[in-house]
């Protein structure tokens, strides 16, 4: 968060950016960077501003009826109310003017989790006599880096995830083996009962899904729509979650198995899926022990030219991997994708994300491999410790 202790960081950041400022803009919550690095709280249903320079002190534009969200501002740093929009559009050149500045904005909505600022807004600010660029860099850096504390949680999440989910294979085996019926919803309430129990929250999920419902990427099983798990049959389960608490970060993880002895082709995608997850491991790997600075869109190519030359290319539809930060299990920071969007940002010290590749075939099934990693200090760290290396066979 913003503060006097933290912004001689930021504004280094600015400077080597060659940037004279960052204007960060909300309203009604449509820019969470606003309230995750100035720490604005409670309502804001008139539009605010900050300004952050890359040399003198911070200014804050806040609407006269809404001081509230400002509690934490400095109070050494201005604050300029307004009520009329006549005063909001004198006062932005001001601040702006002739300026190089950073905003929540992406040409041609490149990487869209950091293009949040209106159109209208981008006109209203260029037409101060501001030059915009993309804020993208800035929110990897400054909203999306994991904390010590942070990293630690994803550590603990990340093994307790991979132990609920072998147990879950192992339930499904058994129930299998005495006969009884065993549908995906209902290992979806198993799972959701080990997060209770271990203080473990996610918003939906997790995903339990047998071959033809494992082609849909999104799947989500239920009671109304159940489907018994049999022999045959290839089974995802997608689990993610953390604890609401600070310092908390979220897991996410797939894991696949097969009822039975697999089929030539079940064996030949999971080697493709393993395969090109490790391709792109590996080059994270190389490029951050070397010292070099590398993008999570080469992580993407990496993987996915493994699947197109084993012939799947088609039914990899979807991002190698998305960024994972406090906010979100789909986080701000920079994704693993060369695919769904044109994400240029490098993966800095402190970042974290999945690595997740998979084929869908429509119809018959679908396998996806995930782990997640971050960069630390010495390189990249890979979790769980202990990750699917063959396929399970139940």
């Amino acid at each position: 968060m913003l503060s006097t202790s933290t912004l001689p960081q930021l504004q280094a950041a600015l400077r080597d950016a060659k940037l004279d400022g960052w204007l960060v803009y909300d309203f009604r919550g449509l820019n969470p960077v606003a309230a995750g690095v100035l720490g604005i709280r409670g309502m804001v249903t008139r539009r605010i501003f900050a300004w952050i320079p890359a040399e003198g002190t911070p200014q804050a534009i806040q609407h006269a009826i809404e001081p509230g969200p400002w509690a934490q501002w400095p109070a050494a740093w201005p604050a300029h109310v307004y009520s009329a929009w006549r005063d909001l559009e004198a006062l932005l050149p001001t601040l702006v003017k002739g300026k190089r500045i950073a905003m929540e904005y992406a040409a041609g909505d490149a990487v869209p989790v950091v293009d949040r600022v209106p159109a209208g807004v981008i006109e209203l600010v260029r037409a101060a006599g501001a030059e915009i660029v993309s804020s993208g860099e800035l929110v990897t850096q400054f909203f999306a880096v994991w904390t010590e504390a942070e990293t630690q949680s994803h550590r603990e999440h990340a093994e307790l995830l991979r132990g609920f989910a072998h147990a879950a294979f192992a339930r499904v085996g058994a129930a299998i083996a005495a006969g009884t019926p065993i549908h995906e919803h209902e290992v979806m309430a198993w799972l959701q009962q080990q997060f209770a129990a271990h203080g473990l929250f996610t918003d939906h999920g997790p995903n339990v899904s047998a071959s033809e419902n494992a082609a849909n990427p999104h799947y989500e099983p239920s009671a109304q729509h159940a489907r018994r798990i049999v022999k045959g049959d290839v089974l995802l389960i997608d689990l993610w979650a953390t604890k609401q608490q600070p310092g908390g970060m979220w897991a996410d993880q797939t894991y696949m198995a097969v009822v039975g002895e697999p089929t030539p082709k079940q064996r030949e995608v999971w080697a493709a899926i393993r395969d090109a997850r490790d391709a792109a491991i590996a080059l994270l790997s190389t490029k951050l022990a070397a010292g070099e600075s590398v993008q999570g869109r080469e992580a993407d190519a990496a993987a996915r030219a493994v699947i197109v030359e084993r012939g799947y290319g088609q039914y990899f539809t979807h991002r190698t991997g998305h960024s994972i930060d406090a906010r979100g299990l789909h986080g701000m920071g920079p994704n693993l994708d060369d695919l769904e969007t044109r994400d240029e940002r490098r993966l800095i010290q402190g970042v974290g994300f999945s690595i997740e590749p998979g084929i869908y075939i429509p119809g018959e099934f679908g396998m996806r491999t995930e782990v997640n990693a971050y960069v630390s200090p010495t390189g990249l760290v890979v979790t769980p410790v202990e990750y699917q290396r063959e396929l399970v066979i139940i």
